[in-house]
């Protein structure tokens, strides 16, 4: 059975992506923090930009995916939205 997307709350899908985006923020933050701690101090990837770029990234999402959102939205009023298949559960 076929289903469009015709509409993304762009407020919810915001918090949900600046929630997703910390997450991937700590990811590369930890490694780079740990790499940095290694390195000569020549200034580079210090403690404090590893704790600001999850939040970074957070914002970013906050702000950014919403205006996607709205994008998208206006965009699927025109010309339809993304369609995709869908199966019942029993039927899989």
């Amino acid at each position: 059975m076929a289903r469009r997307v015709m509409r993304i709350a762009p407020w919810q899908a915001g918090k949900v992506m600046a929630v997703l985006y910390f997450i991937f923020g700590l990811v590369f933050a930890i490694p780079f923090a740990l790499i940095g701690s290694f390195a000569p101090q020549a200034g580079g990837f210090g403690i404090g930009f590893a704790i600001a770029l999850p939040i970074i990234y957070a914002i970013g999402g906050l702000i950014i995916v919403p205006l996607c959102c709205l994008v998208y939205n206006f965009v699927a009023s025109l010309v339809g939205g993304l369609e995709f298949d869908v199966v019942d559960h029993e039927a899989a």
